[in-house]
């Protein structure tokens, strides 16, 4: 008898021999992404107070963001790969070449929907216009670049594309349910009581469309690489 071909496990990134560039963008991502959201959290929380409200509720405020939560993301995978000597179940999570790739795809979508959709619509402070740079900009930029350097080409899954997608459709779902109680929409163009629920819906599925061409580029270049 023959014997059962065994599925090939996937390297965890880094790779067994790190190289110092790798090891170095992966930290430099993570303490970006980091600083991002701890700055994002004290101008938020400071607008929630001075409206009256909690601490709670300006993180609750924040957690709305799509770009707050990816970047959120972004800075634990980076860190996790920064950090290649720890092995607890949540970093080698992080490490895998899918998950990487799930989270760059995230930040690359985000990247594009702020510069087509958003950028230009609000007056922003210098500093504003410095932080929002580094959520939209330069943090897609930099995950990109890691991906396309340090990656290599892996073994995907039907089951891991479709895993990705779960992201973007629980995203939408709790933001629907959160706007129907608190009457807020983080971004105008999923504003259910502007717009309407059809033409929300519409947007939707539009920007779902684009998320999926996003993966689809991300599948497409995997599989075009050599082992």
């Amino acid at each position: 008898m023959r014997p059962i071909p065994v599925p090939q496990r996937e390297s965890e990134l880094p790779l067994h021999t790190p190289s110092v560039s790798s090891l170095t963008l992966a930290a430099v991502i993570a303490v970006i992404a980091w600083m991002a959201i701890f700055a994002q959290a004290d101008l938020t929380i400071d607008r929630t107070l001075a409206r009256g409200l909690t601490v709670f509720d300006g993180l609750a405020r924040m957690s709305s963001y799509l770009t707050h939560l990816t970047v959120l993301a972004c800075a634990f995978c980076f860190t996790s790969i920064a950090l290649w000597k720890h092995r607890s179940p949540l970093v080698r999570f992080f490490r895998q070449p899918t998950a990487v790739t799930a989270v760059v795809a995230y930040m690359v979508f985000v990247g594009i929907a702020y510069n087509l959709l958003l950028r230009g619509l609000w007056p922003l402070s210098p500093y504003r216009r410095l932080l929002n740079e580094s959520l939209h900009s330069v943090l897609p930029m930099l995950a990109t670049l890691y991906w396309v350097l340090f990656v290599p080409r892996f073994h995907l899954r039907l089951r891991d594309c479709l895993l990705w997608l779960v992201y973007p459709l629980v995203y939408l779902g709790i933001t629907f349910g959160r706007g129907t109680l608190s009457d807020f929409y983080p971004y105008p163009f999923i504003n259910v009581d502007t717009l309407g629920l059809r033409q929300v819906l519409v947007n939707s599925a539009l920007l779902f469309g684009s998320f999926l061409m996003v993966l689809a580029v991300f599948v497409g270049i995997n599989f075009r690489r050599r082992r």
